[in-house]
């Protein structure tokens, strides 16, 4: 007669991962929101691809490369960075810039994660309406749909929600999980650092633009990072996403810290020299005291790298609670 014998600790913990990520497991067809759709899946997609560089770390970090068939809009702007370059290996760049239906359809793409000017234009020829009678499912990114309907502000939320949903139509919920409980674990240590230093300081943030500056209002996503860093938007009355306004406004409100977005063609060097050069600008207390914070483009948009912008502007804006 066999003795029934206790399973080693190994085969234990090895049988409790497999059935947590069972019990975890998608059940098809999914249904998602998606700005102002339901969207169902029958099956996790296989043939994905993803647009720009968040949503691409985004899906990098969910480990579902051997999912996608490429990935669009992020040479074109100098926004690849190394560690996604090699994350990425040798999966293909589709489109330089915006993709095309074409570039879709051509390598029989089942799913596009992308938002609305993030890819998708309105009354463009990249949407949900076209894409989908084609057999690809989209996703938009949570924070652009403040360009398609009437939403609150911009949230860390919003890149938790993203993330979660990935997680789901990829089946891959467990991963999801986990990534965003770490986020939050950051974000939570962050706040109860900052509190250490009383105060709220006045940011613009400077996208581009010589004429009129390109900027972030209440519904884009730095105006959350801004306010998980104890800071203040100056912009944050601006019922807009990315959106111009007038460098009369700006001086008027006087900021006492700038952040830089860092990508494209004009350098982060460039563009802060032309602040400080310009008769105008430099009078406000920011370009005086030198105050910038410099933030790569991947981090001030909704994605992974959110919370390291967070950290940045922590340490930037209340430095006496790092020392």
């Amino acid at each position: 007669m066999k003795l029934n014998r206790p399973l080693p600790l190994l085969a234990l913990a090895g049988l409790a991962t497999l059935l947590s990520a069972q019990a975890n497991a998608t059940r098809y067809p999914l249904t998602v929101q998606s700005c102002d759709r339901q969207v169902t899946f029958a099956r996790a997609p296989q043939r994905a691809v993803s647009h720009d560089i968040n949503m691409t770390e985004m899906m990098v970090a969910l480990g579902l490369q051997n999912r996608m068939v490429g990935y669009t809009g992020i040479t074109g702007w100098n926004k690849l960075n190394a560690p996604l370059k090699k994350a990425l290996g040798t999966l293909p760049e589709l489109a330089r810039e915006n993709p095309s239906v074409e570039t879709l359809v051509g390598r029989n793409a089942d799913f596009l994660f992308a938002g609305w000017n993030y890819g998708l234009r309105v009354g463009g020829d990249l949407t949900p309406a076209t894409l989908t009678p084609l057999g690809i499912q989209v996703y938009e990114l949570t924070e652009s749909c403040a360009h398609i309907m009437k939403r609150p502000a911009a949230s860390l939320d919003d890149v938790y929600r993203d993330i979660g949903n990935l997680g789901r139509i990829f089946d891959v919920e467990p991963r999801a999980t986990k990534l965003v409980a770490d986020m939050k674990a950051r974000a939570a240590a962050i706040r109860q650092q900052v509190a250490k230093d009383p105060g709220e300081p006045q940011v613009f943030v400077y996208d581009s633009g010589e004429d009129r500056p390109f900027t972030a209002g209440r519904l884009a996503m730095p105006d959350a990072l801004i306010a998980a860093a104890g800071g203040r938007n100056i912009m944050n009355d601006v019922n807009a996403s990315w959106t111009r306004v007038n460098w009369e406004t700006v001086v008027a409100r006087n900021p006492q810290v700038i952040v830089i977005i860092d990508y494209g063609n004009v350098t982060a060097e460039q563009k802060r020299s032309f602040l400080r050069n310009n008769p105008a600008l430099k009078q406000m207390d920011a370009v005086k005291n030198d105050r910038f914070i410099v933030l790569p483009y991947d981090s001030a948009t909704p994605g992974i790298a959110s919370i390291d912008a967070v950290a940045t502007l922590a340490r930037g804006l209340h430095p006496k609670a790092f020392r």
